[in-house]
């Protein structure tokens, strides 16, 4: 049987109790007060399917309040059936695909991605490198930023005028971060790794200068020359983030193809979440799809907020 053929893809009240007893592990507790004891289902004919009322503060709520899924009117199984799609899509899954799969409007969709990857957005430091660990760091350009090449205007060689991504592999747990950046520049970019790797750690990049001084900071520091043709010296490589950018450049230019600066940060977002909950670590696409639905909690994004 398809995945896809699910109950909480097609039927609503399955859909809500499926979101419910991830997003609510201990039971219905109040958005407003926090309350648990004196909460009841609602029942009736005209009743919203999911509402709850809360006896202490008087006030109804569903699981939506407080989520990424509040005031849509998109129903929770195509939800649950664009969060499953993402999830599982290693390279992406474009708003138009997801217009055409879902039957929403393409402004929807669109709308819908975007919020599914602030649910995918895990904003806390990391500790990359704890007990002197190896970290890759290493930067990659991709885009266009028209404050800095306005369009229509004559193309150029270099990366002044793409937009900058920052990002990090621990080798110990397999995981990566990654964080757009304004410019390349040492005094930018170390404050972001001393708060991300631990001191211990030891640190492999290539020989761009702007690492030249890591070694100050952190355990160690080891780099290969790329502009000579040295690729790896031993265990000293950062072919494991090299792939990592792999995936997340054919999954921006073979099915994104187009990305403002202010929605990259998003977008790296996703792939970083699919990266960080892949088999190799042991999860599959249900529980990274899971891992997704447990990440929507706090996270509202309004229209307008994603357009700004």
């Amino acid at each position: 049987m398809s995945i896809l053929s699910r109950p909480e893809f097609h039927d609503e009240q399955a859909a809500y109790d499926y979101v419910e007893a991830r997003i609510w592990p201990h039971g219905a507790t109040c958005p407003k007060c926090g309350e648990r004891e004196r909460v009841s289902k609602m029942g009736g004919n005209s009743t919203r399917i999911g509402v709850y009322k809360c006896y202490k503060c008087r006030k109804p709520f569903t699981v939506k309040v407080g989520t990424i899924f509040e005031s849509s009117h998109v129903k929770m199984h195509l939800w649950l059936q664009a969060i499953y799609l993402m999830c599982a899509s290693k390279k992406g899954i474009s708003s138009k695909q997801l217009h055409r799969t879902l039957g929403v409007t393409l402004k929807t969709a669109w709308f819908m991605s975007h919020r599914i990857r602030e649910a995918m957005r895990d904003d806390t430091l990391a500790s990359f490198g704890a007990g002197g660990g190896v970290v890759e760091v290493d930067e990659t350009f991709i885009g266009v930023d028209r404050t800095v090449k306005p369009k229509h205007s004559k193309k150029g060689r270099g990366y002044a005028h793409k937009h900058k991504l920052l990002s990090l592999v621990d080798r110990t747990t397999g995981r990566a971060k990654s964080m757009v950046v304004d410019d390349l520049k040492t005094k930018t970019l170390l404050p972001i790794l001393q708060e991300n790797i631990a001191k211990e750690a030891v640190i492999f990049t290539d020989e761009a200068g702007l690492y030249k001084y890591l070694r100050k900071d952190f355990a160690g520091h080891e780099f290969v020359r790329h502009g000579v043709g040295e690729y790896g010296r031993g265990e000293i490589h950062t072919n494991t983030i090299e792939g990592y950018f792999s995936i997340f450049k054919r999954g921006m230019k073979g099915v994104y193809q187009h990305c403002a600066k202010k929605h990259l940060h998003r977008y790296a977002a996703e792939f970083e979440f699919r990266y960080n909950n892949r088999v190799a670590l042991g999860a599959d696409d249900r529980v990274r799809s899971d891992m997704a639905l447990i990440g929507v909690c706090g996270k509202r994004l309004l229209y307008r907020d994603s357009l700004a």
